[in-house]
């Protein structure tokens, strides 16, 4: 947005700088600006060449004693004379202006830094000219005591420069916008010419950019319409080859027309001959196919009087298989009989204890020698195995618990190894019904275990006695015939129950049914 501001070529500034023209008659350097500015406020801070009431400015003496400019204006300003308008700023000269403004603002004394800015000033250089731009041109607009502070400080950063600008001249070689931006500031003779300048350069160069951006889209649209050119021409030339290309197929087409026409004349007469032949064929069938039916009801009066010999064979063979049947169930019953006639004979009534039980009893009472501990190794570890020896009836299954409980599980304590075997021999006996006795290695009973799962029976070896020899005890109560399953992979253990007609397995067998339960 343009900064507004009733135009003012009468300020302390402009009347010191004149001045120190008069005086020196050179160009001032930056120290000598920033001076002159600061005797203009000094001015403006007495009263005694400030403002006057209806917003003229009081001039004084020159150096040399001269009234200066300032002076002679207020005298045309006191006479009414209406101030000329502000010319409107290109954006990137009222943008330079903001951001010079901003840069300095922070350095003033916190008294001369006008109420609306103060808040302003604190914020980040970033944030200061983004954000502050409103309040600081309407600022610069309204106080022109604000503004001399600011240009003095710009004009002793900018040098050289702001000492040409003071003068009313600028390089050839300076920055447009930056001369248009001090000279706004600070307002020598001549100051609108330079903005005008200023204003024509800027101008002039985003003409110049302009036209670049036209040439060089016209360089484009040239190249590309050259490249649209050559795809052209090499389309037509694709087109070309592939009419010739066309047109040679359809010679090659009408050729294979009139083959094809050729062929069809021919198959249409071969057609004729077929029809004629399949008149033919079509009487030979039907008279093959009544000689089919015949010979069709002939094999189904077969076929009733095989089904009729089949089924008397059914029931002959059903009759003779009632009467094996009656006579087994008469043998069975008659064995039936004869045991329970051989039971009341003997006078046996039902135990309440197994054979086990009797060694379990005499192993509590009666001391045994102590033996030398015997080597191991592997016997069988199919658990099919395993399953097809507990499955025979009345099956007893005797286990070497800490010779199956090493072996699988090891890395646990001896109370856990017992805890997890027992559980899942447990898990057997409920699946089989069989008798399982577990037998561990002990000088004495282990106190307390946890109560034994239904039809499992855990024996501990005594002092001076292995668990080896209270298994072989077991396998010689059991009475001859009696399936017996020692699960062990001690060699001699395996050797010793095999003689005593036991069936020895490995600890790996019963590992694996333990895993698959």
């Amino acid at each position: 947005m343009p900064l507004t501001e009733p135009h003012d070529d009468r300020l302390p500034q402009e009347e010191s700088v004149d001045a120190e023209r008069g005086a020196g008659g050179s160009a001032p350097d930056a120290a000598d600006l920033a001076a002159a500015v600061g005797a203009g406020r000094e001015r403006e801070a007495s009263g005694t060449e400030g403002y006057a009431a209806d917003g003229t400015a009081g001039g004084g003496p020159g150096a040399d004693g001269s009234t200066g400019e300032g002076s002679a204006t207020a005298e045309s300003g006191a006479e009414g004379a209406v101030p000329e308008p502000e010319p409107v700023l290109p954006e990137p000269v009222r943008q330079r202006i903001v951001a010079l403004t901003a840069a300095v603002l922070p350095g003033l004394p916190a008294d001369e830094v006008p109420v609306p800015l103060r808040r302003v000033a604190k914020f980040a250089p970033n944030r200061r000219a983004r954000l502050g731009a409103p309040a600081i041109a309407a600022q610069l607009t309204g106080d022109p005591l604000f503004r001399q502070r600011i240009t003095a400080r710009v004009l002793a950063d900018t040098g050289d420069l702001g000492a040409a600008v003071l003068e009313g001249t600028a390089p050839a070689a300076a920055d447009p916008v930056e001369v248009a931006a001090l000279a706004y500031l600070a307002r020598p003779r001549g100051w609108r010419e330079l903005i005008e300048a200023s204003g024509a350069a800027v101008r002039a160069e985003a003409d110049s950019a302009v036209v670049a951006e036209l040439v060089r889209e016209a360089e484009q649209r040239a190249t590309r319409a050259e490249h649209d050119r050559a795809v052209a021409r090499v389309e037509a030339e694709k087109l070309r080859d592939e009419l010739a290309r066309v047109r040679e197929e359809l010679g090659q087409l009408r050729e294979e027309n009139r083959q094809l026409a050729r062929s069809l004349r021919e198959t249409q007469a071969r057609e004729r001959k077929a029809g004629e032949l399949l008149a033919t064929e079509r009487g030979r069938a039907s008279r093959a196919a009544a000689d089919a039916d015949a010979e069709l009801r002939r094999v189904r009066a077969r076929l009733a009087e095989a089904e009729a010999a089949a089924g008397v064979a059914r029931a002959t063979a059903k009759e003779a298989r009632s009467v094996d049947d009656a006579r087994l169930w008469l043998l069975l019953e008659t064995i039936g009989q004869a045991a329970v006639g051989l039971r009341r004979e003997l006078a046996l009534d039902p135990v309440d204890k197994l054979p086990a039980d009797f060694v379990a009893d005499a192993f509590a009472e009666q001391p045994a020698a102590p033996q030398a501990a015997a080597a191991r190794a592997r016997d069988t570890d199919d658990p099919a195995r395993l399953d097809q020896l507990l499955a025979l009836p009345r099956a007893h299954l005797v286990v070497d618990g800490y010779n199956v409980t090493k072996r699988g599980f090891g890395e646990m304590s001896l109370e856990q190894q017992r805890k997890r075997l027992i559980t899942g021999l447990g898990g057997i006996a409920a699946q089989t019904g069989d008798e399982v006795t577990v037998v561990f290695d002990g000088a004495e009973r282990m106190h307390g275990l946890p109560p034994s799962p239904r039809g499992v029976r855990v024996l501990f070896s005594r002092k001076g006695e292995t668990a080896d020899e209270l298994i072989r005890r077991l396998v010689r109560a059991e009475p001859p015939g009696r399936p017996v399953v020692v699960v062990s992979s001690d060699r001699e253990v395996a050797d010793g129950v095999r003689r005593h007609g036991a069936y020895p397995l490995g600890a790996d067998s019963l590992l694996r049914r333990l895993a698959r339960s």
